[in-house]
């Protein structure tokens, strides 16, 4: 090895560096810019936005990340005519957190939803509120899904449709919806359906402003149930692909009270994967909509998952520890007027915390300095810019479940866990040489050599995003 990750701890690259190398602007404050629109080449009328977020997605159930039998021309279209993010990730790989750092730019520390019990803080900003006084129309529609008194005070949005049933998890068959605040039944039987016929109809409305819709669906959350068209499709697949550790009475192992997967984890899987092809059918019917109405070109257009789930690995269902299965997400963007080498892969570390910079960015808006993501838009627009080459991963206990609070440090080669309580000793893998995470060379003598300057990255990592 003629050198540690390519020097890697010398320094992670800042936005202030990125906007020095694309056009040498002073900023005050490291965290405090935004680039100029004008500066990568972006179409002077701002954007009509749409970002879709589904729920324990993971990164390679999509047919153009190579899934065996799972087909999603819809999702790989988005690919296709725009770029995909290989190497995307969530900072927590748990529903509430991963959604409010979507929403605010921040880590689960800094915006406070530690887990799925502790509240929303109405104080947050969002994306959405600073889209609004950039002169958007918005709408949030779907699964909210954060702690707090039932719905919050959404500020900057001008249509929130979501629902509180089933601890804000919602139904997949006959969902009732809080529209605009009114208890309203459901129009359409089955919930993915539903939301997109709300959607659409805020994208139909005519207006003077640009618009931005975040549509966050239920799918495909537990109890993976498709719609009556699409179940049994894949009923007759005997190889399903499951890792060779798991088995169809995976939910009791290694006191993990998991999902009632006790005896049937096959057939839940198939579940799971027919309600991914619901998603990528109503995903399909926003982009036909798009290119009928001839604002495809104008519109960004983003899908990404909260977080990714277990299907066996690691002897698990689930998420929440820091592997690769659950840690890493689909996230693509198509914008046809910004794009201009659709079908290219990224391969830099993308974040969810990078998500609302860059929305900002996109629409020539500034990114506030307690955003502590970075704008991905110079990487769409191909500039050849230096990047993050290591990241934080952070953890909070989410009772009932039994697994501990910890911190765990991804670079490009490596993976160094943490585990708070003590229970669990440290882990370390080399992702590119073990990528399913089967061999823990924690005590092994290559850990002498990259040990200790991993564990100085961590600490480096959590005292610069302010972790307490």
């Amino acid at each position: 090895m003629a050198s540690f990750e390519d020097n890697l701890f010398e320094r992670n690259i800042s936005r202030r560096e990125i906007l020095e190398i694309l056009g040498g602007m002073a900023v005050a404050g490291v965290l405090d810019i935004s680039f100029p629109i004008k500066a990568l080449s972006a179409p002077a009328r701002k954007p009509n936005i749409i970002f879709i977020l589904s729920d324990d997605h993971r990164w390679d159930h999509m047919s153009c990340m190579g899934h065996p039998f799972l087909k999603t021309p819809n999702l790989d279209r988005i690919a296709d005519e725009g770029s995909l993010c290989e190497n995307a990730f969530v900072t927590s790989s748990l529903c509430s957190p991963s959604r409010a750092s979507f929403l605010t730019g921040q880590y689960a520390h800094t915006h406070g939803v530690k887990n799925n019990i502790t509240p929303w803080s109405d104080e947050n900003v969002t994306f959405m509120e600073l889209l609004k006084k950039g002169g958007y129309d918005t709408a949030f529609i779907g699964k909210w899904h954060m702690p707090g008194k039932g719905l919050p005070d959404l500020r900057g949005v001008d249509r929130f449709i979501s629902f509180t049933i089933q601890r804000g998890q919602g139904r997949y068959f006959n969902c009732p919806l809080i529209v605009d605040g009114v208890n309203t039944p459901s129009r359409k039987e089955y919930i993915t359906e539903e939301l997109t016929d709300y959607a659409l109809d805020f994208i139909k409305q005519k207006r003077d402003n640009p618009f931005c819709l975040y549509l966050s669906m239920k799918a495909v959350h537990h109890r993976w149930l498709p719609p009556k068209d699409l179940k049994g499709t894949y009923s007759k697949i005997d190889d399903l692909y499951l890792p060779p550790e798991a088995d169809n009475w995976i939910g009791l192992v290694d006191n993990h009270i998991i999902y009632g997967t006790f005896g049937g984890l096959k057939q839940m899987y198939r579940g799971y994967c027919e309600t991914i092809l619901e998603i990528d059918r109503e995903v399909g019917r926003i982009l036909d909509y798009l290119d009928a109405a001839g604002i495809a070109d104008d519109t960004v257009v983003i899908y990404a998952g909260d977080n990714g789930i277990y299907w066996g690995e690691h002897r698990l269902v689930d998420k929440r520890f820091a592997y690769e299965e659950v840690i890493r997400i689909p996230y693509m963007i198509r914008y046809p007027n910004f794009i201009r080498n659709p079908g290219r892969r990224l391969s830099q570390m993308v974040l969810n915390i990078d998500l609302a910079p860059t929305i900002l960015e996109l629409a020539g808006l500034r990114v506030p300095g307690n955003m502590q993501g970075t704008s991905i838009a110079p990487l769409l627009a191909s500039k050849d810019i230096p990047w993050r080459k290591s990241w934080l991963y952070e953890y909070f206990v989410d009772f009932p479940y039994t697994v501990p609070q910890m911190y765990a440090l991804r670079t490009r080669n490596y993976k160094y866990i943490e585990y708070q309580s003590g229970c669990y000793p440290p882990e370390l893998y080399d992702i590119l040489s073990d990528p399913k995470e089967k061999k823990d060379l924690y005590n092994t003598g290559l850990a002498g050599k990259i040990l200790p300057r991993l564990q100085e990255e961590l600490i480096r990592l959590k005292k610069e995003t302010g972790v307490p």
